[in-house]
């Protein structure tokens, strides 16, 4: 079976239903006192290691397509790995080598506020030609990402993302490791360059900006050697706007060992679909089932329900005679958790909007509009009747408060919810179930019921990471003193 799968071809370009190519497209304490807050500096300083965002051209498209112009970090898409220990402290100076201001946000790590990256919130955007210091301690280990949160429906789509890697003290034991960011890019199929339509109403007002070729750490069709019975944990990384990944294995048998960065706390066989929504991450520990000569792979479903290979893993040799026995848990990271929920703080937020939707109106800047209005002005969605950001939290939260809080999707599209700063486990039936996560995908016409302790001081975005979902009026925020 595993031999069956093959990369479709109409990858890329892909074949979609649509008029134009510009037209829509588918669908602890301690560790707080340690950090160092940021500053803006001069790039010619003394400086820790760089991590540059300009301009580069990188070989995207499969051969035969010419070359695309990126914004990546360090001339790279996606960007370096940054790897540290568990505990360790990560020192990165962002300088800007781009034609418009930037920042960094260093996605799931339980941060200090002035280290989140969230340009006009927890510090301003780092101008062209200027510098920045970041400087925190990694206290989780697990897989995270780094990318652009100034414009980042724009910057993110322009490949400005890189991943992030905290390792256990006791990592697991297997033969090799794969670090696997999957993304997609809109791009122009006889130039292969982006498409810059990055506000197009359509886009916005649907499921988000989804490209037209898809890419495994920035490279099509990507294909990794393997042996049989060879043992590797695979660190997923889904970077793309707004692509909802799902995921099955062919020739692989495979446990989901973390998700979010977050251990599980026991591993979970993955015997259906994995669905990674725009941000997510998942640990996978897989063993190879294909025999030599064969191809296994990790399997994307598309939206036609045909599968096609995100990642190939040729077969040759073995590395051991029989099976191994299932993994052993990963180490829980500490100070992780959620205690009773009996006296939290409840929370609501009504998620409205969108084509197809039924808001009527929202505000925006204090004046309450109608949605063609809010549209012509590019704003798309609302958060509890707010089309924009808000000078005032949603909630205004006592450091070590326990939350929760209700999400209300009266829209036709999923939207994945991310919460800086913390993590947040679902509620259901009263109680917190379930991993630690960053990132919820709520389904059209859901509600979802989260809980979280109010742990980490500071001004904490909360947003769809549908990118241009939040830059249309996706995002509010919480305030932790």
């Amino acid at each position: 079976m595993a031999g069956e799968i093959v990369a479709r071809p109409d990858t890329f370009p892909e074949i979609l239903a649509m008029p134009t190519r510009r037209a829509f497209i588918g669908q602890t304490a301690a560790v707080l006192a340690l950090a160092v807050s940021g500053r803006h500096v001069s790039a010619a300083s003394h400086a820790p290691a760089t991590l540059t965002a300009r301009k580069v051209s990188v070989q995207l498209a499969p051969d035969g397509y010419p070359a695309t112009s990126i914004w990546g970090y360090e001339g790279r898409a996606p960007g370096p790995t940054i790897r540290v220990l568990q505990g360790e402290r990560v020192q990165r100076r962002l300088v800007n080598d781009l034609p418009e201001p930037t920042s960094v946000h260093w996605h799931g790590i339980r941060i200090d506020n002035a280290m989140d990256g969230v340009s006009g919130l927890t510090q301003e955007a780092v101008a062209p030609g200027e510098a920045f210091d970041y400087d925190f301690v990694a206290p989780d280990a697990g897989t995270y990402w780094y990318h652009a949160h100034n414009r980042s429906w724009v910057q993110v789509a322009r490949g400005l993302h890189g991943p992030l890697i905290v390792e256990e003290a006791t990592p697991p034991e297997v033969d090799r490791e794969e670090i696997l960011v999957l993304d997609d890019w809109l791009l122009d199929p006889e130039t292969a360059l982006i498409d810059d339509s990055f506000d197009q109403p359509m886009m916005m007002s649907h499921g988000g900006r989804i490209g037209n070729l898809i890419t495994t750490n920035g490279r099509f069709g990507l294909s990794i050697p393997v042996a049989r019975h060879m043992r590797l944990r695979l660190r997923l990384i889904n970077a793309s706007n707004a692509r909802i990944f799902p995921l099955q294995l062919a020739g692989l048998r495979g446990w989901t060992v973390a998700l979010d960065g977050m251990p599980l706390a026991a591993p979970e066989p993955l015997q259906d679909v994995l669905v990674l929504a725009p941000a997510q991450r998942a640990d996978l520990i897989v063993d190879v089932t294909a025999e030599a000569g064969e191809t296994a792979h990790l399997v994307r479903i598309g939206n036609d329900d045909r599968p096609a290979s995100q990642v190939a893993f040729p077969v040759s040799g073995s590395s051991a005679q029989t099976p191994r026995a299932a993994p052993a848990p990963l180490p829980p990271n500490p100070g992780v958790g959620i205690r009773s929920l009996t006296d939290a703080r409840p929370l609501r937020l009504v998620m409205s909007g969108g084509a197809m939707g039924r808001m009527d109106s929202a505000f925006l800047g204090g004046e309450r509009m109608g949605f063609r209005e809010l549209a012509a002005r590019g704003r798309f969605w609302a958060f509890n009747e707010m089309a924009e950001m808000t000078q005032a939290p949603l909630a205004d939260l006592s450091r070590g408060e326990p939350v929760r809080l209700e999400i209300v999707n009266e829209t036709v599209f999923p939207h994945a919810m991310h919460l800086h700063g913390m993590h947040f486990r679902e509620i259901r039936e009263g109680r917190p179930v379930g991993p630690m996560r960053d990132t919820a995908l709520v389904a059209a016409q859901e509600t979802r019921e989260i809980g979280f302790v109010a742990d980490n001081p500071g001004d904490w975005l909360f947003h769809c990471h549908m990118l241009s979902h939040a830059e249309s009026g996706m995002m509010t925020w919480v305030r932790v003193t």
